[in-house]
């Protein structure tokens, strides 16, 4: 099933301002917020889709990619979990201090739940970490697996994340008796207000460390390094950015790891030149070549292609492989390569090359016909790329 629109999601217009799609967002969170529409599966579904357009129009960056790419272009369908696709009620739940000024979910004043949560206690998210993954045109074309060390905060292994010397050193927390978050009573015009905050005491782990790691120092993570797996769909461009969750720095105490965000950054190709998921190739034949015609061989992302040069080929024509060029992200269509032709001219003559050319000079075909010229190579640039 294909994706909607994430404007249409929100009902905003493209040219909607961040206050607005801010303002969209929370009328529909509201609207199907779980702890409002409990058992229903429906409003669950749009609860996520519509956190999920949200995730992606928030974000300036995110948003110039889908305005231009669509959903590939937040590699929503890409594996590994890329992009603004596939977000769970943690990652949901996050936003909320955003949009409803910090807290969590507007809910948990009503119902005592919402914010990022693990067996139902609030929980610390490890801050997200940036690469940046250098392809060549190759890489490009075909996709790969690039495993990357990244050095960044991990579990500690001493304590398994826990943060304490042993089991024995953990207890519940006293202040609110292991849920990680209190309540409080506040009078108002309208009467008594219950409202629900993180627990000052535990910071809403819901256990206090008597003994501390002597590892990490009660922490739960130290400073590591990890070999990640990064599969890369075929079709990406220079500053894309890809998303792996879960593959950032890890929390304190248990949490939930942040995002690994990879940023693609293109190696230039010695030949061939890219634009948009077209190739380009400057080819430069001889004179005699382009006059009596040749078979040459170019090169190509798959390799050495030959093509045929018709006998007085202009320079400034252009050739198209078709297929040859860089496939769209997600999608079977691919790009072609463009051979633009050039005719090479020689500067050093030797006298026997130069009689003969003096000789040719006199006859009536080696004389410029500039009338019968049917286009530019700058109009023809145009028709091809267009």
């Amino acid at each position: 099933m294909s994706k909607r629109d994430y404007y249409d999601v929100l009902g905003v217009s493209k040219s909607a301002s961040a206050e607005e799609i801010k303002k969209a967002y929370r009328k529909l969170a509201i609207k199907y917020h779980p702890d409002k529409n409990p058992d229903d599966k429906s409003a669950e579904d749009k609860f996520k889709e519509a956190a999920e357009a949200y995730e992606v129009l928030s974000s300036p960056e995110k948003k110039q990619r889908y305005d231009q790419f669509g959903h590939a272009g937040v590699g929503g369908a890409a594996s590994g979990g890329y992009g603004g696709g596939g977000m769970n009620m943690e990652d949901i739940f996050s936003q909320f201090g955003d949009i409803f000024g910090g807290g969590g979910s507007p809910f948990d004043s009503f119902f005592g739940g919402g914010g990022q949560s693990r067996g139902g206690r609030r929980v610390a998210k490890g801050s997200n970490l940036r690469i940046k993954v250098k392809l060549t045109l190759d890489e490009i074309a075909n996709g790969a697996e690039k495993k990357i060390k990244v050095n960044k905060q991990v579990v500690c292994k001493t304590c398994d994340g826990s943060g304490a010397k042993d089991k024995g050193s953990v207890s519940t927390c006293k202040t609110c008796g292991g849920s990680g978050s209190v309540r409080r009573v506040t009078n108002t015009i309208l009467g008594q207000m219950q409202t629900t905050a993180t627990c000052p005491t535990c910071h809403g782990s819901g256990q206090q460390i008597t003994s501390k790691c002597n590892v990490c120092h009660g922490d739960g993570t130290v400073r590591g390094e990890e070999t990640i797996s990064i599969n890369i769909p075929a079709g990406v461009s220079e500053g894309m950015q890809l998303s792996m969750a879960g593959k950032g720095n890890a929390a304190p105490n248990g949490g939930i790891p942040g995002d690994l965000i990879i940023l693609i950054e293109e190696v230039p190709h010695e030949t061939l030149k890219r634009e948009g998921n077209n190739v380009v190739y400057d080819l430069h034949v001889s004179i005699p070549d382009a006059a009596l015609g040749a078979s040459v061989e170019v090169p190509t992302i798959d390799g050495k292609a030959k093509i045929k040069i018709e006998p007085g080929t202009q320079s400034g024509k252009l050739l198209r492989l078709k297929g040859k060029g860089i496939p769209e992200v997600n999608s079977y269509h691919r790009g072609d390569q463009i051979i633009h032709v050039n005719i090479w001219t020689p500067k050093a003559l030797n006298s026997e090359e130069r009689a003969l050319l003096e000789k040719l000079r006199e006859s009536a075909n080696f004389k410029p016909q500039p009338g019968k010229s049917d286009k530019s190579f700058f109009d023809k640039m145009k028709e091809y790329f267009e």
